[in-house]
C-alpha cells in the first residue's frame, strides 16, 4: 500500500486531513475501553472464618477474625467465653454468628464496653450479629456509634446497648437486663426494637435527641423507674408492647412525639406521664392496676383524664403467671381481639390454660 505523506497533501484540504487521522487512531482505543466496560465484572468472593478457643479453627480471637475479614465475610465462633474488647468498623456487610446465645459468651477485659459497633470517626454498615451473648464492663455491654443497618438477633446482653448517631438499628429476638443504668438507649438514631425481653434495668428503653425509634411486641418489666421514657425532640412507635411491673410506663418529656397503640401497661406507679409539651396518640391501651394510669407531673402529680385514648380499655390483662414472668396471655383473656389488633400486648395467648 502506498504512504500519503503530508506534503503531498493539497494544503486547502490538510485539516480535514489531520482530522481523518485523529479519529482513525482514537477509535479502536475508545473501542477497546467500551469493551472494557461491558464485560461481566468479577464475582466477589466472599469467605468464611472460624473462631474457636481449643485452636480448631482459623483464630482463637473474635477481634483477630474482624481485622483479617474483609466486608462481606462471615465469622463463625464457636462455643466459649472469649475474655477480649471487641470492636467492628469500617466494614461493610459483616456477618459474626455465634454457636448459641448461651454458648458464646463476650467478657470484655480493659475497656468500657464489651463490644464496639463503630468508632469515631470510622462507622460500620449493615453489619449482622447474632446468637451470643454479651456482659457488660465498665457499665457499658454494647456500643454502636456513628453506622447504619446494624442487625443485633438472638443476643443476650447483660448491660446496657447504647446507640449514638446510628441510623436503622433492629435488635430483634434479644435478652437484655441487669444493666447498672438504662437497657437500651438511643441518641440522635434511629432504630427498631421488636420481640425483645428488657428487665431489671433503671429504664427499661430510654430515646433522646432526634431518635426516631420504633418498639414493636417487646416485653418490658422491672425496671426502677419508667419502662419506656422519651425525652428532648425524640418521636417513637409504641406497638403492642407489655409494659408490666415497672416505676413507670411510659413517660413523654419536652417535645416527645408518640404514637401509642395495642400496648398493655400494668401494675405500675404510673401508666402514662404527659409533660405537657409533649405530643401523644393514644389508641387500644389496656392499663390495669396501676396507681394512677394517665398522669402530669406536679407536686403532687395530677390525673390527667383528657390525655387518655378514646378507645382504651381498663380491664386485668389476664396473664398467664405474672409473679413468675410469665405474660403470655390465658386463652379467655379480654385482651384478645380488641380493635384491629388480634390480642393487645406483646406475647399471643396460649392455646389453652396450663
Amino acid at each position: 500500500m502506498n504512504t500519503v505523506r503530508v506534503q503531498d497533501v493539497p494544503t486547502t484540504i490538510r485539516p480535514v486531513f489531520f482530522l481523518c487521522a485523529l479519529i482513525l487512531c482514537v477509535l479502536p482505543g475508545l473501542a477497546s475501553a467500551n469493551m472494557e466496560e461491558l464485560a461481566p465484572s468479577e464475582a466477589v468472593v466472599s469467605s468464611v472464618w472460624q473462631v474457636a478457643l481449643d485452636g480448631s479453627g482459623h483464630f482463637t480471637s473474635i477481634q483477630e477474625a474482624i481485622d483479617q475479614a474483609a466486608s462481606g465475610d462471615t465469622i463463625l465462633i464457636k462455643r466459649g467465653a472469649y475474655a477480649e474488647d471487641v470492636t467492628v468498623h469500617s466494614k461493610e456487610g459483616l456477618s459474626i454468628i455465634g454457636e448459641g446465645m448461651d454458648l458464646v459468651v463476650l467478657t470484655g477485659k480493659k475497656r468500657v464496653g464489651t463490644l464496639h459497633i463503630g468508632k469515631w470517626p470510622y462507622g460500620a454498615t449493615n453489619v449482622t450479629i447474632q446468637d451470643l451473648s454479651v456482659i457488660q464492663h465498665g457499665g457499658l455491654g454494647v456500643g454502636i456509634f456513628n453506622g447504619s443497618g446494624v442487625r443485633l438477633t438472638r443476643i443476650r446482653v447483660n448491660g446496657m446497648v447504647f446507640s449514638q448517631q446510628v441510623q436503622d438499628v433492629l435488635l430483634e429476638d434479644c435478652v437484655i437486663g441487669d444493666s447498672e443504668t438504662t437497657g437500651v438507649a438511643f441518641a440522635d438514631s434511629t432504630g427498631t426494637l421488636s420481640g425483645n425481653l428488657i428487665y431489671h434495668n433503671d429504664h427499661g428503653v430510654a430515646i433522646g435527641g432526634n431518635s426516631d425509634v420504633t418498639l414493636r411486641q417487646n416485653v418490658i418489666t422491672r425496671s426502677l423507674y419508667e419502662a419506656v421514657l422519651m425525652t428532648d425532640q425524640s418521636k417513637a412507635r409504641l406497638i403492642q408492647n407489655t409494659l408490666a411491673q415497672n416505676g413507670g410506663g411510659a413517660a413523654f418529656h419536652d417535645d416527645a412525639q408518640a404514637d401509642v397503640q395495642g400496648n398493655i401497661i400494668s401494675q405500675s406507679a404510673v401508666g402514662f406521664l404527659f409533660f405537657p409539651g409533649s405530643h401523644t396518640t393514644l389508641a387500644f391501651n389496656a392499663l390495669s392496676g396501676n396507681q394512677g394510669d394517665y398522669v402530669m407531673p406536679g407536686t403532687p402529680p395530677t390525673p390527667a383524664p383528657d390525655r387518655a385514648g378514646k378507645t382504651d380499655v381498663q380491664f386485668p390483662p389476664g396473664f398467664v403467671s405474672p409473679e413468675k414472668g410469665d405474660f403470655r396471655l390465658q386463652s379467655d383473656s379480654s385482651m384478645i381481639q380488641v380493635g384491629a389488633f388480634p390480642y393487645l400486648g406483646a406475647l399471643p395467648p396460649v392455646t389453652s390454660n396450663p
